[in-house]
């Protein structure tokens, strides 16, 4: 009887054990759990001393959209450090758009943003930025692009470029207009930053892809069958109608790709016609895939020129 009662515990545990590790490398993907430094080493004219490195807050809210036909999307957001501290203080925001499949928890879970950003501003690298992070799909296996779709109440485009950025400017003290917003993803998120940020134009000061394309994927259920819409969300393409409002704006496009990522010769691609067209803007390749531990290794870099691109308060 005794070994069949440690048989059973033996087994309740490992099942236990194994729900926690899968839901564990879930959430953080094999990395370790997010953590913040207590304290940063910043050399000083009078020599080092510990700068204390301040948790950001991070929120979790909804917002509602008339471009998704009223739909409560899921929006996270971490408030910079010093926040609270500082209440009349304004701040830039850097959108931030998630893969396919995905959503904002993985930023913070797996790339660790809040964290970064709360050790950067510490060690004086970037200044103090609100990060938005909304959800692109109201369900996780429903790939939307982060476009406008040819359905119903799925305009995915325009709730991130106008729904949203008007909510979050009534809720957070932020710097409104372009000089104060930039938008950046991973992924089909890095896509969907360039396609938003090329079709409104003077919307965003600066646009980061990590790991995007440049072609838009042919996904009836999203683009129809017409090759004019594909076109047009195309930011290959549809770059060449926006120069003059990209140049007025003063926007940056900052952009990479993995050297072994099948989508770095769209991404080159992208840079010549940048640079054919006199947009400013940096690409570069990097050693490394299309995975989490590529965009990891440069988040700290994306969270800085976003800081040196965008006004702040």
């Amino acid at each position: 009887m005794l070994a069949t009662v440690a048989v059973i515990v033996l087994a309740v545990v490992g099942t236990a054990g194994a729900v926690h590790y899968m839901t564990n490398f879930w959430l953080y993907r094999g990395f370790p759990p997010p953590s913040v430094p207590h304290s940063v080493t910043v050399i000083r004219p009078g020599g080092p001393r510990q700068v204390p490195v301040i948790m950001p807050a991070v929120q979790s809210i909804t917002v509602r959209s008339p471009a998704l036909g009223g739909y409560p999307d899921a929006v996270t957001v971490v408030l910079p450090p010093g926040y609270a501290n500082h209440p009349g203080q304004r701040y830039p925001v850097l959108y931030l758009l998630h893969g396919f499949p995905g959503g904002p928890a993985q930023f913070v879970n797996v790339g660790q943003v809040g964290a970064v950003e709360a050790t950067l501003v510490a060690a004086g690298r970037m200044k103090p930025m609100i990060l938005v992070i909304p959800t692109g799909t109201r369900s996780f296996l429903a790939d939307e692009e982060w476009a406008n779709g040819v359905s119903h109440a799925n305009a995915w485009e325009t709730f991130v470029a106008h729904d949203l950025v008007k909510a979050i400017d009534a809720r957070y003290r932020t710097i409104p207009g372009a000089r104060g917003r930039g938008i950046a993803g991973l992924s089909e998120g890095g896509y969907g930053a360039l396609n938003i940020g090329l079709h409104h134009p003077g919307g965003f000061r600066l646009l980061e892809s990590w790991s995007g394309y440049m072609q838009a994927d042919h996904i009836p259920a999203v683009f129809g069958p017409s090759a004019a819409r594909l076109a047009y969300n195309s930011p290959a393409y549809s770059v060449r109608r926006v120069v003059p409002q990209l140049r007025a704006s003063h926007a940056f496009l900052w952009f990479y790709s993995g050297a072994s990522d099948p989508l770095s010769a769209q991404n080159r691609a992208f840079a010549a016609e940048l640079a054919r067209l006199g947009v400013p803007h940096r690409f570069f390749e990097a050693p490394g895939r299309h995975d989490w531990r590529l965009w990891r290794a440069l988040m700290p870099q994306a969270l800085i020129i976003a800081s040196d691109h965008l006004s702040h308060g």
